[in-house]
């Protein structure tokens, strides 16, 4: 009889389970995986035979520890000692080794042994991509980066704008990608415009479109970007570069919704949503009086900083797996990197961020001997980026220098320009740094010793452009 009762018992575990869409598994308070779903094994390629009686950090890490031992969030620990439920980011892999990020929601659950035991869903957060492109795929497990991650995913909840401030190279684009496959969206275009180069001429065209003959050259229709993108999301990266007269053009469909053609008569409505992306301090520019005040309050809405890759180095190995094995794909071989080529590129500062990592392991890989890349080659690749650096500097420098030598051939006049001659000093000298450093003002700033606020009002002062 007993036996029967614990027959009984196994099929209504495996019944609870298998009741789920997501991946879904229960799990002891000794780690040990009891049932897993058939969505676990379509995701994850594993048999549930496989994973039952295995604990749970080995079947989804790989580890041979818990992940609390390992410096992770870990839910079941936090389960088994408040006994209420947990949810966290984690990075887990599959039967073929591949990451997959996901969010983890464990509760507890009460068996009928009197014994508490913990129910795991698994949500995948990044759908498995082609790895011909290595930005296709967000993988990370520190802090600012989990953060970073929190934020993405209560911002696909909603369909508020969004703005996505970071440096060049940490993945805007990937950000507001991931905001739209996560929301109600998904199922309709994502759509990209390069605010970089939409010259007065184009932008109209390009984003709402045209008519026949509504100019010169324009043969047939075109629907604009934000008829491509209707029902889906338009993401307008590097917003900050968008000219003044333009950014009153934009303002206006994006408070009334509606816009026509060029040259059309017939007023469209649009249902899209807005992700803006920026690598300027766009508050900054609003101060400056380089960006339209109404505008930024309608785009940030939801204002998220992507982290660089300097806060968040403790992610270099998980990002160097997930690039090398994007390269090897694409390639048609594989690589990996020694200890002490990791332990090199954790040490690098990355002022390209994600992209010149991508850069240092593509040129790594070319120069190494039987897929293995060592210290030497990621060493010599960085040298080589930094004196290449170094020469831009001094090519800015010289142009720069060139710049204040004809500035002081000429005759000051303080009185035109509102400034003393030990003003005029300090300006010309600031301008210079500015050029040096590619207008990065915290670079600036410490170069002169002063805070960024002192720098900004020096900067206003001097009708200096420091944004």
């Amino acid at each position: 009889m007993a036996q029967n009762n614990k027959k009984a018992s196994t099929i209504d575990l495996q019944s609870l389970v298998d009741s789920h869409e997501k991946p879904y598994v229960v799990i002891d308070r000794d780690y040990r995986v009891l049932a897993a779903n058939k969505a676990y094994e379509q995701v994850y390629g594993r048999a549930r035979e496989w994973a039952i009686g295995k604990t749970c950090f080995q079947v989804s890490h790989g580890n041979d520890k818990p992940c609390s031992e390992m410096g992770e969030d870990c839910p079941h620990q936090q389960v088994f000692s408040s006994g209420d439920p947990y949810s966290c980011l984690h990075i887990h892999y599959d039967s073929e080794h591949r990451m997959h990020q996901v969010r983890v929601t464990a509760h507890p659950l009460s068996g009928p042994d009197g014994l508490l035991y913990m129910g795991e869903t698994v949500e995948e957060l990044s759908a498995r991509v082609d790895c011909s492109n290595a930005e296709d795929r967000m993988v990370g497990q520190s802090k600012p980066f989990l953060a970073y991650m929190e934020q993405l995913k209560l911002a696909a909840d909603s369909d508020a704008t969004v703005l996505l401030q970071g440096e060049t190279g940490t993945g805007k684009e990937l950000g507001a990608k991931f905001i739209h496959d996560q929301s109600v969206r998904k199922a309709s275009p994502f759509m990209v415009v390069d605010c970089t180069v939409l010259t007065e001429s184009l932008f109209e065209s390009e984003v709402f479109g045209h008519v026949r003959g509504a100019f010169t050259g324009s043969m047939g229709e075109k629907a604009g970007l934000f008829e491509q993108a209707e029902g889906g999301t338009l993401c307008l990266d590097e917003i900050g570069e968008l000219p003044m007269q333009l950014q009153a053009k934009l303002l206006r469909v994006l408070e009334t919704g509606q816009y026509r053609r060029v040259g059309g008569h017939k007023t469209l409505k649009s249902d899209v949503r807005i992700i803006c992306s920026t690598n300027r301090h766009l508050w900054e520019r609003v101060l400056a009086g380089k960006f339209r005040e109404d505008l930024y309050y309608r785009i940030a809405c939801l204002n998220i900083r992507v982290p660089n890759l300097r806060e968040r180095l403790d992610d270099i190995p998980l990002l160097t797996e997930n690039l090398l094995e994007c390269a090897g794909r694409a390639m048609q071989r594989s690589y990996h990197l020694t200890d002490d080529a990791v332990q090199a590129l954790v040490g690098y500062h990355y002022p390209g961020n994600i992209r010149e990592l991508r850069n240092i392991l593509s040129v790594a890989a070319t120069h190494c001997s039987n897929g293995t890349i060592n210290t030497d080659n990621i060493r010599q690749v960085i040298s080589q980026l930094t004196v290449a650096r170094v020469r831009n500097m001094d090519a800015e420098d010289e142009v720069a220098g060139a710049g204040i030598r004809a500035s002081a051939r000429r005759p000051e006049k303080p009185a035109a320009q509102g400034l003393s001659s030990l003003q005029a000093v300090e300006a010309r000298h600031i301008n210079a740094l500015l050029a040096r450093c590619e207008g990065n003002r915290k670079r600036v700033a410490a170069e002169l010793g002063v805070s960024e606020r002192t720098l900004y009002r020096k900067l206003k002062r001097y009708a200096l452009n420091g944004v």
